[in-house]
């Protein structure tokens, strides 16, 4: 089983907004050859990370107006939410390193 879990607008609110956890949303596409590249890397994480910091994948193709209403312009575009708002953002694929810092600074920030 999969530690990324798709949201749609029917449960965004109540899996990344109203989330006692931070959030990390991957905004991506089936066409983005970087988004499935980086796909592993936040399977990755999502599994190390569980239970301090939800992961979460958008299709932006599917869900048009969410990635409209957080302006999504390039993919893969990462957003990271605390308390149901947008507190870093991160595009294109990075390395590794570059996603564990950004997770770690989420955890930091919410302690």
């Amino acid at each position: 089983m999969s530690n990324v879990q798709p949201v749609t607008k029917n449960d965004f609110e109540s899996q990344v907004l109203e989330s006692s956890l931070p959030v990390v949303i991957d905004f991506w596409a089936d066409w983005c050859a970087p988004c499935h590249r980086v796909s592993p890397i936040l399977e990755d994480l999502a599994g190390d990370y569980a239970g301090r910091i939800r992961v979460a994948k958008l299709n932006v193709d599917e869900e048009v107006e969410l990635a409209a209403r957080y302006a999504i312009r390039s993919m893969p575009t990462f957003l990271f939410l605390r308390d149901g708002k947008v507190v870093d953002q991160l595009t294109g694929a990075r390395p590794r390193s570059d996603f564990e810092a950004r997770f770690e600074a989420l955890l930091e920030a919410s302690d």
